[in-house]
């Protein structure tokens, strides 16, 4: 019996030694629990965001995320317009979304969106690359009708012109500039003072040759020009006209040419880019002026002016042709002797009827 005490009281104690073991262990295991905690990374860009659609007035564009690490649960989108090289960006009032329609506003600007991504550790931004330059809604001015020029060619009348026909965008604006052609309508030139008229007064350095017109025309898309067909060649006023005009194929020996006006505009001259109006009139040795006479003119010493090709007179016995002065021209007080040669066509350079002579314009 005294046996079965003694066990039993070994088997209690044991037991006692048991659980108290079990209470510490879980005490321990309680207290790592309660003091272990997990800190979040707030997201971070890897790829940048992009912008999709066209880069137009009205159109829709759309903001692609790009990548990040964190795993965000949500994203934010800010807008920005910025020059046309891409950088000064600003913020775009109310542009919020994914997605954004381009405004009229933003025409001649690039685009940039920036975005921002959270989760629960923080946020990260990161900003797309610019659009292209965004462009006008609507189609350039395109020409389906040349421009005309009205008005009578001769020296004192007023030409006007007309624009011509043309498709595009609304409104369209046009703008002008007129230029002086040869006899033939070719080698033309800016010059006029009138640029961005609609009507021009012929004057005396207009005479001999054509007159034309550059139409440009220009919407908020873009702008092209084309040209007016060149007039007849100017005339002189009426008051100068000779009444009496014979044809030079009817003037034979002994008549002869003879060039018995000249005319220099400027004169002096004052600068190598300035270009000479030399005007010649011809006539025979009976005092009418003559038609169709080839007149050829050559600055002397030779190589300070560009040669000038042989041109007709006219029906009044004019003609005028432009000499370029070249870099070798001297700018000191002088003057620039011209060779001047009229000739019957068919006929030999030094024989026939053919005349010559020199004259000269200032230099200074």
């Amino acid at each position: 019996m005294a046996r079965f005490w003694k066990i039993l009281g070994l088997a209690i104690v044991a037991g006692a030694g048991l659980a108290a073991s079990v209470a510490v262990g879980s005490a321990a295991t309680g207290a790592t629990t309660s003091t272990s905690t997990t800190t979040v990374a707030p997201p971070a860009n890897t790829s940048l965001p992009a912008i999709s659609g066209t880069a137009r007035d009205g159109s829709l564009l759309t903001a692609s995320n790009g990548r990040w690490t964190g795993s965000p649960t949500s994203y934010a989108y800010r807008w920005q317009r910025c020059d046309s090289a891409g950088g000064s960006c600003a913020a775009i009032a109310g542009a919020n979304s994914k997605q954004y329609t381009v405004s009229s506003a933003d025409v001649g600007h690039r685009l940039r969106v920036e975005v921002t991504a959270s989760n629960a550790g923080g946020s990260g931004t990161a900003t797309s690359k610019p659009t292209g330059v965004v462009a006008s809604s609507g189609n350039a001015p395109s020409n389906t009708r040349l421009p005309s020029v009205s008005g009578t060619p001769q020296q004192g009348a007023t030409l006007k012109v007309n624009d011509g026909t043309w498709t595009g965008t609304a409104p369209i604006r046009f703008d002008y500039t007129w230029q002086r052609c040869d006899a033939n309508g070719n080698n033309c030139s800016t010059f006029i003072a009138h640029a961005g008229t609609t009507s021009y007064t012929l004057g005396s350095i207009d005479v001999g040759h054509r007159i034309r017109v550059e139409v440009q025309a220009t919407n908020s898309v873009g702008s092209s020009y084309v040209y007016s067909a060149p007039t007849a060649v100017v005339a002189p006023p009426k008051s100068t006209q000779s009444a009496t005009t014979v044809a030079v194929k009817d003037v034979s020996l002994p008549d002869r040419l003879v060039i018995d006006q000249v005319h220099f505009t400027p004169n002096p001259v004052m600068s190598r880019n300035s270009e000479i109006q030399a005007r010649f009139h011809v006539s025979d040795t009976k005092g009418l002026s003559v038609q169709g006479a080839l007149v050829f003119a050559l600055g002397l010493p030779y190589g300070w002016t560009y040669n000038a090709p042989e041109q007709a007179t006219d029906a009044n016995g004019w003609v005028t042709l432009v000499i370029r002065p070249t870099r070798n021209m001297p700018l000191r007080r002088g003057d620039l002797v011209m060779f001047v040669r009229a000739r019957k066509p068919g006929d030999s350079l030094l024989a026939g009827v053919s005349t010559r002579r020199l004259v000269q314009v200032g230099i200074g």
